[in-house]
């Protein structure tokens, strides 16, 4: 693997970033022309609940349609870089691709330090990309998940939240739905 040496000072572009990148020890993200270090540590219901939606996700979405995964793969927003913790990206490509390439929904789960960003600035980001067709937060310690989805019209509405084990997720830009149950099975 080759990989260019870019000084900080040089990124000036998403994909400088993503080169420079590629490789290194931690987690940052590219926002605004600034590199942003990431939390790299979280609890084992942020793990699990990224998890049990990513497997929920792969069971009932075309796999040869669609790729799922998570945080260590990029999403380009009009602002920069972002890792969001779960993503579903139409599949294609390059194996080589360091980011997403029309992303249709992407998926982010609560923890303290996140919650002003995750509701602000990733939900203006995300909601700006083309492709999407949902956004998700989700709590991790409760069933409760907020959902922007894209309507008709092509805009996203203020979000939607649900709550309780025996609701579920309808994510009708990918023609599925969810239940909270098993998303937060083992966790709430």
């Amino acid at each position: 693997m080759t990989t260019m040496n870019i000084q900080a000072s040089a990124i000036k572009t998403a994909d400088d970033f993503l080169r420079w990148n590629e490789g290194r020890e931690g987690k940052r993200e590219f926002v605004r022309g600034r590199i942003v270090e990431m939390m790299v540590n979280v609890s084992r219901n942020h793990a699990k609940l990224a998890f049990l939606l990513g497997l929920a996700l792969g069971a009932k979405l075309d796999l040869a349609a669609f790729d799922i995964g998570s945080a260590d793969f990029a999403v380009k927003t009009p602002a920069g870089i972002r890792y969001p913790d779960v993503f579903v990206d139409r599949a294609g490509g390059s194996g080589s691709d360091l980011a997403a390439r029309a992303p249709v929904l992407l998926a982010e789960i609560l923890s303290p330090s996140s919650l002003a960003v995750d509701f602000g600035e990733k939900a203006e980001e995300y909601t700006a990309i083309p492709s999407l067709s949902h956004y998700l937060v989700l709590a991790q310690d409760e069933p409760r998940v907020w959902l922007w989805s894209r309507d008709e019209e092509g805009a996203f509405a203020k979000p939607e939240m649900i709550v309780g084990r025996e609701e579920t997720l309808p994510l009708t830009g990918l023609g599925v739905t969810l239940a909270l149950a098993d998303l937060y099975r083992g966790i709430a």
